[in-house]
């Protein structure tokens, strides 16, 4: 065997390995995007120009005035794309450059972003006025499900 069959192996075991990757974070996420406030937060409702002036960094306070707090999942996390195009009805990199515009200018910040599902769910639940958003499997008791109305 020559050193061309063993890059050859090389390149396809790579292959392999990356798609089942990829295969596997498919398979995690079904499909159904929540969005989930912190229990203290008093809204079990929200309309949909109301969500997309919290996830563009314009609304700064809950009406109880306790500061809100975006919580996002990366750019290129499948779960964060569903949910700007489902919830938010733009598509991911609109959100990234209304929030760089802010934070280039001035006048805003960027949300928090965490790395994974389970870190969403903790820092929402720890986090008081926090927002942010679940594939629908990984809720439970520790957070509160936000109705968006049309």
């Amino acid at each position: 065997m020559g050193f061309f069959d063993y890059w050859l192996r090389g390149i396809l075991f790579l292959t392999l390995l990356v798609t089942l990757s990829f295969a596997g974070n498919a398979l995690s996420f079904d499909g159904s995007v929540e969005v989930i406030t912190h229990p203290g937060v008093n809204s079990n409702y929200l309309s949909k120009n109301l969500l997309r002036s919290i996830f563009g960094m314009r609304l700064r306070t809950w009406q109880n005035g306790v500061p809100v707090r975006v919580f996002v999942l990366p750019d290129d996390v499948p779960l964060h794309s569903t949910f700007t195009k489902q919830k938010l009805n733009i598509f991911p990199y609109q959100l990234r450059s209304a929030w760089d515009r802010m934070v280039y200018s001035g006048t805003g910040q960027a949300p928090f972003v965490v790395h994974t599902e389970e870190e969403m769910r903790a820092r929402i639940a720890s986090t008081p006025g926090a927002i942010g958003y679940l594939n629908g499997s990984m809720i439970d008791d520790s957070v509160q499900i936000v109705h968006i109305d049309e």
